[in-house]
């Protein structure tokens, strides 16, 4: 695409955008009903197809419409539905059938029907592929049966998205296959998983002979790995990939509770906070180009390893400046203003604006998405070129590798 195209995509955009909110003012519209007409506009996902909330226009698109709505007081797709609009979406426009794109995309952006993602199991964290939930084909039906762990808002979520083992026999990566499952069904269970801020966003999941339709199969039976990559490569880029303006987001925190509480100070300890915030700036903002100069390159398709390099990255920087954060609070930071009182979330606690939370749910970020260290295996073997770590299951068929 040329920059003149790109130029004039953008303009279409903005000429969208405009009739949009001129048609829909946000703040007399019910929100779910402006999130359809954004859908049927193209304007949910620009960089998706006509047809699937998209135009086929560039991520540079998609984040112009998102910043010139959100500007305007348009209702966030993703605040509810974090999983399904970063990761269950892109995954159905790459391998969803035309009834399942039909079927799903739309109530999923407006929120009207909410999607969790379960691939992780107690015995299979880090190690994704080692899964072993079984489904079995039963005619036009799959039964599935096994657990699933840390699904984030399985609690409200209509459907999941699933990985699970179709083929023993088969080498790890080889036997598996996704599907798309209901989860008020018949045989299903969720139970919260409550943290360390006393909530339970995070769920386990139980399935006893649950039973799936094979329409609601994604993906071509064996194929799961492959789709679930797109999936965990946008996940990536979900939690650590979004360009946020200069100086916006867990650093504005910081800057702010500097100059409420330390700036002027002539003690040792300002001047020592004061170059950690310095850091911690420079670092943010060097987060932050390289989140954009990779979306700039990044177009339709599954994104690559600068996912891996934008999730590592944003997990680390985010815990070391809620630190920060907690320091510059003085003794007020060791005060945890909640009660860890056991609740199930509307949502997750991404985003929010209590700082002690922030601080305690910020653990999480290393772990979720795929750990730190797992992010750093991948960049090192398939970025860096680096040798890759002794692996004693590969051309071994599932069912002979040792498990705990």
């Amino acid at each position: 695409m040329t920059v003149t195209e790109e130029a004039t995509t953008a303009v279409d955009v903005d000429v969208l955008v405009d009739k949009l909110l001129a048609d829909l003012p946000p703040a007399r519209t019910d929100p779910v009903a402006f999130l359809g007409e954004q859908f049927d506009r193209g304007l949910a996902w620009v960089h998706f197809p006509e047809g699937c909330g998209g135009l086929g226009g560039t991520p540079a698109d998609q984040v112009r419409a998102q910043r010139r709505l959100g500007a305007a007081g348009a209702p966030p797709a993703m605040f509810r539905n974090v999983i399904g609009y970063g990761m269950v979406a892109p995954t159905l426009v790459v391998h969803g059938t035309d009834r399942q794109k039909s079927r799903y995309l739309r109530p999923l952006f407006t929120g009207e029907e909410v999607w969790c993602q379960l691939f992780s199991e107690p015995g299979a964290g880090s190690d994704v592929a080692g899964l072993a939930a079984r489904a079995v084909r039963d005619g036009d039906e799959w039964i599935l049966n096994g657990q699933k762990v840390w699904t984030t808002l399985a609690h409200l979520s209509r459907f999941g998205l699933l990985l699970a083992r179709t083929d023993p026999d088969l080498e790890k990566h080889k036997g598996l296959t996704m599907f798309l499952v209901a989860m008020h069904g018949e045989g299903v269970e969720v139970r919260p998983l409550y943290q360390i801020t006393g909530e339970a966003e995070f769920n386990e999941c139980f399935f006893t002979d649950a039973r799936i339709d094979d329409a609601d199969r994604l993906g071509g039976v064996g194929e799961g790995w492959a789709v679930a990559l797109t999936t965990l490569m946008n996940e990536r880029v979900s939690i650590g990939g979004n360009t946020a303006p200069r100086g916006s987001g867990p650093i504005a925190e910081a800057l702010r509770l500097y100059k409420e509480r330390v700036s002027g100070g002539a003690d040792g300890r300002s001047g020592v906070l004061r170059d950690e915030v310095l850091q911690a700036w420079v670092r943010s903002e060097v987060l932050r180009l390289t989140n954009q100069r990779a979306s700039d390159a990044r177009r339709r398709g599954t994104p690559g390893p600068e996912g891996s390099v934008a999730k590592l990255a944003f997990a680390e920087e985010n815990k070391r400046i809620y630190d920060l954060c907690v320091d510059l609070m003085g003794a007020d930071g060791m005060l945890y203003g909640g009660a860890y009182d056991h609740v199930r979330p509307m949502h997750t606690a991404i985003g929010t604006t209590d700082l002690h939370k922030a601080f305690l749910r910020s653990r999480a970020n290393s772990i979720e998405g795929g750990t730190s260290e797992v992010m750093r295996n991948i960049l090192g073997e398939r970025v860096l070129g680096l040798p890759g770590d002794v692996r004693v299951d590969k051309s071994v068929p599932w069912r002979d590798v040792p498990r705990s």
